[in-house]
Formats: C-alpha cells, structure tokens, sequence
C-alpha cells in the first residue's frame, strides 16, 4: 500500500481469549461474542491467539468450531498455532473438520521451534520422545502435505464393514491455500514464501540488523514475496496493536494510555538473546493513527491487517476498540465494510 489513495483491502483483528482459571466460561463467552460482534461490524476477519498452560486460549480449532456455528461469512484464524505442541497428522483432521463446518472460512496461521519452556513440559508433552520430536519446518511440511491430501498411509479399503481412506478426512480442498505461516526472521520469511504458504507478519521481528521495526518487517515481507509463487500478489497480513480512541471515554483513554506506556521500553531495543524486537503501540484517533500508518515502511507493502487488541482490556474495552476500527480507522485507510 504505497499511497493513501490505495485502499486497505482486507481488515481483521487478533484476540488473546483471556479467561478466569477460577472460572474460565465468561471469558470464552466474550471471545464468541467479540468474533460474533466483527462479523456483524464488517471486518474481513477474526484470529485468536494461542496459549498452553496459560489463561488465554489453549485450543483455538475449538473455539472457533464455535465461533462458525455463531457466524456466516467473517473468515476465523489463528495467529499462531505452535506445532511443537501439535501432532500434524491429528491437527490436520480438526482443521479440516473445522473449515467444513465454517463453510471454507479458516485461516490457519503456525509456527515451528521448540514449545515454550520446553524443558519444564517436555516430560508431560513427549515423556517417551522429547529427544526425537522434530521442532523444524518438516513439521510444517508434514501438516502440508496431510491438509492436501497427500497419502499417509498404504492401507485403504473396506475391512468387513468399514472403508478406510488413505488420507485425511474430512478433506477440504481449499484449505491448503488458506494456511499462513507467522515468521519474525528473513528465514522463515523466504522459507514460507518457498513454500506457497500466506504470510503473517505481527508486531515481533527478530532484529538481526540494525534494529528499526519497520525496516526489518519491510525486507521480510519483501523476502517473502520475491520466493512465492506468486510474487507481488502473494498474501501478506500485518498485525500491529492499534488502539482507535475517537468513541472511548475518558477513563479508557487513560488505561490506554498507561497500556503503552507500560509497554513502551521494550520497544527501544531488541529483547534477549534471540534480539526480539517489538513495535510500538499505536494509540491515538483513527486519523492520528492512519497517518503514523501511511508513514510505516511495511505497511506500505501490505493490504490486509489483522490489527491485534490489547491483552489485558475490559469486554466493553474490546467493543469500543473494534467498533472504532470498523465505522472510523478502516474508513480512514480506505477499507469498506462488505
């Protein structure tokens, strides 16, 4: 999107499903709700976070196998799905089934590596098998070829009054072009567009070079395009944390306002030793923040956005927000509501 008279042509958001240990319904309740809630503002697309041994959503095909079954058209993903903790061949039945039942609406975004805090779960995950799991991008390759059909085993046939396939089912033929791979790296930028995978890119990129955010997001999704397939018209999704306040009240702008500044210091320099950099929260009117917008090198290269709320906000915090983005932000950046 170089110029302001190109417009924003998808608009989604990303939510974490925060929940009560103590009493987690009410918090899963408010996900369907807000994913509910976007389809009927118009946004493109809904995407949840995951997280284990957390108080966030630990089985995103679940909840959105709910959510399909509270919407029609707004396209459901997740961002992103660690296959470290996944066994390919099983996650490509639940995604399958899950885009049956939505009608040919997910979008399924993953991410290789280790699980986090491996060598604390390691025994629980894999306790016969952690020193032979394989946490590298053949394990995307093998959810590939599961999710297109590819044969997995060499038995098939009726046995007595049972018919077995030789590869998964259900098998839903669109859905290998709807899969998304969350890089932070050149690396895994190039690997994906090698793969003709889509492309999400979030507001985390590991700064290897002089360390400007947009800059490093920029090149990856430049790296990413010139491997795909498709070149220049290969999918790429960015997901900043924006925070419209043109409708909020007073005393939500002050809790956004401390939100990122809270934030804020991470932002000034790559984080640990694998150099993570994270981008500044963007707070402000939507007029404010589609200007430091149009002024951000990667998202001059992008036409779909899948801006992500804020983590710890309250429900009514999330209606604002999105509802913000939908009648003013992506108005302001060009976007229509279908």
């Amino acid at each position: 999107m170089p110029l302001p008279s190109e417009p924003l042509r998808k608009l989604g958001f990303l939510t974490i499903g925060l929940f009560d240990g103590a009493d987690p319904g009410p918090g899963h309740e408010s996900t369907l709700e807000i994913i509910a809630l976007g389809e009927r503002l118009g946004f493109d697309s809904a995407w949840v976070r995951h997280r284990h041994l957390q108080y966030g959503i630990s089985s995103p095909v679940a909840v959105l196998a709910a959510a399909s079954q509270r919407t029609s058209r707004i396209e459901l993903g997740t961002a992103v799905i660690p296959l470290g903790w996944e066994n390919p061949l099983r996650l490509a039945e639940d995604l399958a089934t899950v885009d049956i039942l939505s009608g040919g609406r997910l979008n399924p975004g993953l991410s290789v590596g280790p699980p986090m805090h491996y060598d604390d779960v390691r025994q629980a995950l894999y306790p016969r098998t952690a020193e032979l799991e394989d946490f590298s991008y053949d394990r995307v390759e093998r959810l590939l070829a599961c999710v297109r059909g590819e044969p997995v085993t060499e038995f098939s046939g009726t046995e007595g009054i049972e018919v077995f396939s030789n590869r998964v089912q259900p098998h839903s033929p669109g859905l290998a072009g709807r899969l998304w791979y969350g890089g932070a790296s050149l690396r895994s930028a190039q690997w994906a567009g090698e793969h003709g995978m889509n492309f999400l890119t979030s507001s985390v990129v590991r700064a290897d070079e002089p360390a400007d955010f947009a800059e490093i997001q920029r090149a990856s999704i430049q790296a990413f395009r010139a491997h795909h397939p498709d070149g220049a018209r290969a999918r790429v999704s960015q997901g900043l944390v924006v925070i419209p306040t043109d409708s909020a009240t007073p005393a939500q702008r002050a809790k956004y306002e401390q939100y990122v500044e809270k934030r804020t210091p991470r932002t000034t320099s790559p984080q640990g030793p694998a150099r993570l950099l994270f981008a500044r929260d963007i707070l402000g009117t939507s007029a404010e923040i589609a200007g430091q917008l149009y002024a951000h090198a990667a998202f001059r290269e992008i036409d779909e956005v899948a801006f992500a709320l804020p983590f710890s906000f309250e429900h009514e915090d999330y209606v604002q927000i999105l509802t913000d983005m939908a009648t003013k932000l992506g108005p302001a950046l060009g976007w229509q509501s279908r």
